[in-house]
């Protein structure tokens, strides 16, 4: 399940940054980097690994 996890927050972060790139989906984009990013934080914080 944390695999699944980190490899959602990685897509999230992909599209954010193609979002942020090549169109201005309003705060959509902006919302999934956030979640993305609280992905990451959690994953860091028990110290899991990839």
């Amino acid at each position: 399940m944390s695999s699944l996890l980190y490899a959602i927050a990685v897509i999230l972060i992909i599209a954010w940054a193609l979002g942020f790139f090549v169109y201005s989906a309003g705060g959509l984009i902006h919302i999934l980097l956030v979640v993305a990013i609280v992905a990451i934080i959690l994953r860091l914080i028990r110290g899991e690994r990839i």
